[in-house]
């Protein structure tokens, strides 16, 4: 069932990914999944009524157990970020949640993408939890980050977002790494593009990382921007286009980031992640990277002893 995918979670990103999926025929059939079934139930009623107005798809509230011949499954089930609250201090309580969900998701064989937070971490607890192959498991972690530095430089110098060339890495949070060093417009180092200043770096790192905040101060979310980014990921896989982006994954023990989940930029196919990129860094990117790692680390082993 390549083409059916469920979603475990159906607030506000739920929803959000449920509609951008549609609109981009993405799947032929959507299952919707939430602890309280009358609000998946009720979503997949609204959309149902605007089915004259995206590709043909059947929606349908279902139980986690009926998801398990999906495609893909994608999971946004969690408490909420509150105003001031880091996506860390989320951990605890969200943990119980993935573990509930992972025992229920026991047979199923498909791609897993998480989006509740902390992503890095919960990444890293749903791989184990599931015990899916490592390239199945896939935290959507800094792909956001890397489209809102984009459209961020190019409103900056007034450039169209998608040609701008530049990644966010590490952990989707506070600790995240911006590589200026391997940021490029048209070919061009960012830092020799005309106009250009060293001083916006600073600048445009703290707009990155505060976006999500400055949203939930506004309207107590973030949902449309992560939809988008879902759907275009599950696309992209979906039809196996070999895509380069950052997303969070498990890593390898044996590397510098050892047993930890976090973004890097990746290949992504019909199986999941290809390969994990081996990117060259400066020395204060690779000093940055590796104290993202350690922060991650740290949050991990706080629940696991």
């Amino acid at each position: 069932m390549k083409n059916s995918i469920g979603i475990i979670g159906m607030g506000w990103v739920g929803a959000s990914v449920a509609i951008s999926l549609l609109q981009k025929g993405v799947c032929r059939d959507l299952l919707l999944n939430d602890v309280n079934h009358d609000i998946a139930e009720g979503e997949a009623m609204d959309l149902n009524h605007g089915t004259s107005f995206f590709p043909t798809a059947d929606i349908r509230a279902t139980s986690i157990a009926e998801m398990k011949d999906c495609g893909a499954i994608i999971i946004t089930a969690g408490k909420g970020g509150a105003k001031g609250q880091s996506r860390l201090e989320l951990l605890k309580d969200n943990l119980k949640i993935a573990k509930s969900i992972s025992d229920e998701l026991k047979g199923f064989k498909g791609i897993l993408i998480i989006l509740a937070n902390p992503v890095d971490v919960l990444t890293y607890f749903y791989q184990k939890y599931t015990g899916l192959p490592v390239n199945r498991v896939i935290g959507t972690g800094t792909f956001l980050d890397s489209a809102r530095l984009r459209e961020i430089i190019g409103n900056k110098l007034n450039i169209e977002p998608k040609s701008v060339h530049a990644h966010v890495v590490g952990e989707h949070g506070d600790s995240s790494v911006v590589l200026w060093s391997r940021a490029t417009i048209g070919g061009i180092s960012i830092r020799d593009w005309e106009g250009w200043e060293q001083g916006f770096e600073p600048e445009i790192e703290r707009e990155v990382r505060d976006a999500a905040q400055e949203i939930i101060k506004r309207k107590g979310a973030t949902n449309h921007a992560i939809g988008l980014v879902t759907a275009t990921l599950l696309k992209w896989i979906l039809r196996g286009e070999n895509r380069v982006i950052t997303l969070s994954t498990v890593q390898d023990a044996k590397g510098p980031f050892g047993n930890i989940a976090l973004s890097l930029p990746v290949v992504i196919s019909e199986s999941g992640i290809e390969q994990v990129l081996k990117i060259r860094l400066n020395e204060k990117e690779e000093n940055l990277l590796l104290d993202s790692a350690n922060i991650l680390k740290k949050a991990v082993e706080s629940v696991q002893r």
